[in-house]
Protein backbone atom coordinates (compact mmCIF):
# COMPACT_ATOMS: atom_id res chain seq x y z
CA UNK A 1 0.00 0.00 0.00
CA UNK A 2 1.20 3.19 -1.07
CA UNK A 3 1.15 6.71 1.85
CA UNK A 4 -2.19 7.93 0.37
CA UNK A 5 -3.48 4.72 0.57
CA UNK A 6 -2.78 4.41 4.65
CA UNK A 7 -3.52 7.77 4.95
CA UNK A 8 -7.11 7.27 3.56
CA UNK A 9 -7.27 4.11 6.06
CA UNK A 10 -5.89 5.70 9.06
CA UNK A 11 -8.91 8.50 8.89
CA UNK A 12 -11.08 5.87 8.36
CA UNK A 13 -10.43 4.46 11.27
CA UNK A 14 -10.13 7.83 13.63
CA UNK A 15 -13.82 7.82 12.43
CA UNK A 16 -14.20 4.32 13.78
CA UNK A 17 -12.88 5.45 17.28
CA UNK A 18 -15.47 7.69 18.52
CA UNK A 19 -18.72 5.79 18.02
CA UNK A 20 -16.69 2.66 19.14
CA UNK A 21 -16.10 4.84 22.37
CA UNK A 22 -19.86 5.74 22.80
CA UNK A 23 -21.02 2.46 22.09
CA UNK A 24 -18.90 1.34 25.03
CA UNK A 25 -20.28 3.56 27.05
CA UNK A 26 -23.75 2.74 26.28
CA UNK A 27 -23.33 -0.72 26.87
CA UNK A 28 -21.69 -0.69 29.72
CA UNK A 29 -19.12 -2.70 29.94
CA UNK A 30 -15.01 -3.60 29.79
CA UNK A 31 -14.25 -5.69 26.56
CA UNK A 32 -12.33 -8.90 26.64
CA UNK A 33 -8.76 -7.29 25.93
CA UNK A 34 -7.41 -10.85 24.63
CA UNK A 35 -10.62 -11.37 22.28
CA UNK A 36 -11.47 -7.76 20.94
CA UNK A 37 -9.09 -5.68 22.27
CA UNK A 38 -5.66 -6.52 20.83
CA UNK A 39 -6.56 -8.49 17.45
CA UNK A 40 -7.73 -5.21 16.36
CA UNK A 41 -5.20 -2.93 18.23
CA UNK A 42 -2.38 -5.16 17.11
CA UNK A 43 -3.80 -5.05 13.08
CA UNK A 44 -4.33 -1.01 13.01
CA UNK A 45 -0.60 -0.83 14.84
CA UNK A 46 0.67 -2.39 11.90
CA UNK A 47 -1.20 0.33 9.84
CA UNK A 48 0.20 2.90 11.85
CA UNK A 49 3.73 1.38 11.73
CA UNK A 50 3.56 1.05 7.66
CA UNK A 51 1.95 4.47 7.44
CA UNK A 52 4.63 6.25 9.78
CA UNK A 53 7.66 4.88 8.02
CA UNK A 54 6.14 5.89 4.34
CA UNK A 55 4.96 9.08 5.81
CA UNK A 56 8.86 9.67 7.15
CA UNK A 57 10.04 8.88 3.44
CA UNK A 58 8.30 10.89 2.07
CA UNK A 59 8.73 13.89 4.10
CA UNK A 60 12.59 13.51 3.94
CA UNK A 61 13.04 13.01 0.29
CA UNK A 62 9.98 15.59 -0.63
CA UNK A 63 10.29 18.11 2.35
CA UNK A 64 6.69 18.97 2.10
CA UNK A 65 6.37 23.19 3.14
CA UNK A 66 3.62 22.41 5.97
CA UNK A 67 4.53 18.47 7.22
CA UNK A 68 7.95 17.84 9.81
CA UNK A 69 8.44 14.55 11.32
CA UNK A 70 7.50 15.35 15.08
CA UNK A 71 3.91 15.52 13.35
CA UNK A 72 4.04 12.31 11.85
CA UNK A 73 5.75 11.02 15.50
CA UNK A 74 3.17 12.45 17.47
CA UNK A 75 0.41 11.53 15.18
CA UNK A 76 0.96 7.90 15.48
CA UNK A 77 1.90 7.86 18.89
CA UNK A 78 -1.37 9.24 19.84
CA UNK A 79 -3.37 7.25 17.08
CA UNK A 80 -1.43 3.96 18.51
CA UNK A 81 -2.81 5.18 21.84
CA UNK A 82 -6.44 5.89 21.26
CA UNK A 83 -7.56 2.95 18.95
CA UNK A 84 -7.39 0.97 22.12
CA UNK A 85 -8.72 3.75 24.51
CA UNK A 86 -11.76 3.56 22.17
CA UNK A 87 -12.78 0.52 23.62
CA UNK A 88 -13.06 1.64 27.08
CA UNK A 89 -15.62 3.63 28.44
CA UNK A 90 -13.61 4.60 31.17
CA UNK A 91 -11.69 6.90 28.66
CA UNK A 92 -12.26 10.83 29.15
CA UNK A 93 -14.10 11.89 26.42
CA UNK A 94 -12.50 15.36 26.20
CA UNK A 95 -8.86 14.37 25.88
CA UNK A 96 -9.30 11.32 23.70
CA UNK A 97 -11.76 13.48 20.94
CA UNK A 98 -9.28 16.53 20.71
CA UNK A 99 -6.40 13.00 19.75
CA UNK A 100 -8.63 12.24 17.23
CA UNK A 101 -8.85 15.72 16.11
CA UNK A 102 -5.06 16.28 15.78
CA UNK A 103 -4.36 13.10 13.83
CA UNK A 104 -6.89 13.40 11.91
CA UNK A 105 -5.84 17.19 10.85
CA UNK A 106 -2.36 15.88 10.06
CA UNK A 107 -4.30 13.03 8.09
CA UNK A 108 -5.88 15.38 5.86
CA UNK A 109 -3.01 17.63 5.25
CA UNK A 110 -1.09 15.20 4.01
CA UNK A 111 -3.55 14.24 1.88
CA UNK A 112 -3.51 17.72 0.44
CA UNK A 113 -0.02 17.99 0.00
CA UNK A 114 -0.21 15.06 -2.22
CA UNK A 115 -2.86 15.94 -4.21
CA UNK A 116 -1.47 18.81 -4.89
CA UNK A 117 2.12 18.06 -5.28
CA UNK A 118 3.58 20.57 -2.69
CA UNK A 119 6.62 20.73 -1.57
CA UNK A 120 9.98 22.84 -0.68
CA UNK A 121 11.50 19.92 -2.38
CA UNK A 122 14.58 19.37 -5.20
CA UNK A 123 12.13 21.12 -7.96
CA UNK A 124 11.97 24.21 -6.03
CA UNK A 125 15.43 23.98 -5.16
CA UNK A 126 16.79 23.25 -8.89
CA UNK A 127 14.81 26.53 -9.97
CA UNK A 128 16.73 29.22 -7.10
CA UNK A 129 19.62 27.24 -8.02
CA UNK A 130 19.61 27.77 -11.93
Amino acid sequence: MNIQELTVLLLDECAKCRPRHTLMREEDREPDFYEEVKPYADEVHLLIAEWKSQAEGWIREERPRHIHLPQIENAADMMTQFVVQSFYKATGKKRFYQSIQSVQYTLKIILEALKEGQSDGIAEKTQDDQ
